[in-house]
């Protein structure tokens, strides 16, 4: 029996005027008055005990499920599974003193919450070497509202946490993983699974508070070939392997779905320290050969390749050790990389790089550039083609309040018509071109209009460059 039906029976003892209805009805009432994200179903019941003069307790080391936390439970005890794992952090109070935190994420059949584990117990025997999927019993923990208004359940100097190794009817980590495609916005502590699609790539930064921090991005993709855009915060490159296929299997445990804040409209995946990602990949990288594309050059004088090896893959080459300074497009050459994320290669200090003799098997542009009709969704592209309306630019309000440029231009070839468009630095691109010109652009990402329309538009990267044609 739930603890909400327990306390109910304990009412009804007290108050035989009242039904379960008249109950269920009161429960309703004062969620609506007070608000349902700050009183659960046990803390109406409190409330409309002390509203007839009944004092309601909970029992005494409640065995209780997820879906039946409330604020304020005590002792409480339950059977339920790991979802992921932080690892443990130091914060200060207000005073000086230190104390140690680490968070967990449990799942039972029908829900899932938050675990916080104070101070030495954050640091319990055993807990470092907890894996998603494991069984775990929970004792003499207290609920506490999160700061949300989410249940949260806390693990003090009398809690305890135990692996257990029997029958469950708690489903394991698959059972519960979700595709890409069947993704929704507000959903959270997800098990999501898809495939690498396009770059890997990490990002530094300055939070609210001027506090230094980094987070991973990258983009996957579902069975149904839907994309979607992932931000892991408090992620670094550290935690991936160096090598991984265009094709890898990534698994991401404890995120959330929610609107991009770029104004177009897209659903996110976002994590946090917590996360926890299995990507298929390897430590040692390995040769690659292919012929250079394109090369723009970053305000920075590095380098940004487009490339394409024997079997037309195309890769997006970042060269931060100018191992490519004295490369020229159609050049054929052979990289060791220090990471090589999907279509994404990275070049650093490990890095070696050497040219090669031409090798008449690996395509030059001309026979890597796609025609309009043939593009599809979430590709990568080359193409030829001619301006058709002259570029327009205008500023987008994204939801944080900032203001980023766009522009976007309208070109065909004898296939077909298409958008091309370009945002922030690479706006500036677009902008330089002129109705009637033909023009050759590498390394263009393939994505759906964002209005529902079914329409292909076509997107410049940090390695796209547009060439005009005489």
């Amino acid at each position: 029996m739930s603890e909400s039906q327990n306390l109910i029976d304990k009412l009804l003892e007290q108050k035989t005027e009242l039904t379960r209805e008249i109950i269920d009805q009161k429960i309703a009432e004062k969620k609506e008055k007070i608000g349902a994200g700050y009183l659960t179903d046990q803390g109406a019941l409190f409330l409309i005990a002390s509203d007839y003069g009944v004092t309601l307790t909970e029992s005494s080391k409640t065995e209780i499920n997820l879906k039946d936390l409330y604020a304020g439970a005590k002792d409480i005890s339950l059977e339920t599974r790991v979802l992921n794992v932080s690892p443990t952090k130091q914060f200060s109070r207000k005073d000086g003193s230190i104390f140690n935190l680490r968070t967990m994420t449990v799942y039972d059949s029908d829900s899932t919450a938050s675990v916080k584990l104070w101070d030495e117990k954050a640091n319990l025997p055993g807990i470092e070497n907890l894996k998603p999927g494991d069984l775990i019993k929970i004792t003499q923990a207290y609920v506490k509202s999160d700061l949300d208004g989410s249940a949260t359940i806390n693990i003090g100097s009398g809690s305890n946490i135990e692996t257990i190794d029997t029958d469950s009817q708690i489903p394991l980590i698959d059972k519960i993983t979700k595709d890409i495609s069947e993704l929704q916005e507000g959903q959270k502590d997800l098990v999501v699974s898809g495939m690498i699609d396009g770059i890997i790539s990490g990002m530094q930064f300055t939070n609210s508070r001027g506090q230094p921090g980094t987070a991973l991005r990258m983009r996957l993709k579902g069975k149904d070939n839907s994309a979607m855009r992932v931000v892991l915060w408090g992620k670094d490159e550290s935690l991936i392997p160096n090598m991984i296929s265009q094709s890898a299997n990534v698994k991401l445990l404890g995120v959330r779905i929610k609107s991009s804040n770029q104004g177009n409209q897209e659903l996110e995946i976002h994590g946090n320290e917590s996360t926890m990602i299995e990507i298929e990949g390897g430590k040692e990288t390995e040769p690659i050969i292919a012929r250079i594309l394109s090369i723009a050059v970053t305000e920075a004088g590095k380098n940004m390749i487009v490339a394409a090896d024997s079997k037309k893959n195309i890769y997006n080459i970042s060269d931060f050790s100018n191992s490519t300074s004295d490369c020229v497009e159609g050049d054929v050459i052979e990289c060791m990389p220090s990471k090589v994320y999907g279509n994404s290669i990275t070049l650093d200090e490990n890095s070696f790089v050497r040219k090669l003799d031409n090798d008449e098997t690996i395509p030059s542009l001309a026979k890597i550039r796609t025609k309009i009709s043939d593009v599809k969704v979430d590709g990568t592209y080359c193409i030829e083609s001619i301006v058709l309306k002259a570029p327009e630019r205008r500023e987008v309000q994204t939801k944080s309040g900032e203001s980023i440029a766009l522009s976007e231009m309208f070109v065909e070839d004898d296939t077909g018509q298409i958008w091309i468009k370009g945002w922030r630095i690479q706006a500036k691109l677009i902008d330089k071109c002129e109705l009637g010109e033909i023009i050759s652009i590498t390394g263009l990402n393939a994505k759906s209009n964002n209005f529902g329309e079914g329409r292909i538009e076509l997107f410049l990267t940090a390695h796209s460059k547009i060439k005009k044609k005489n």
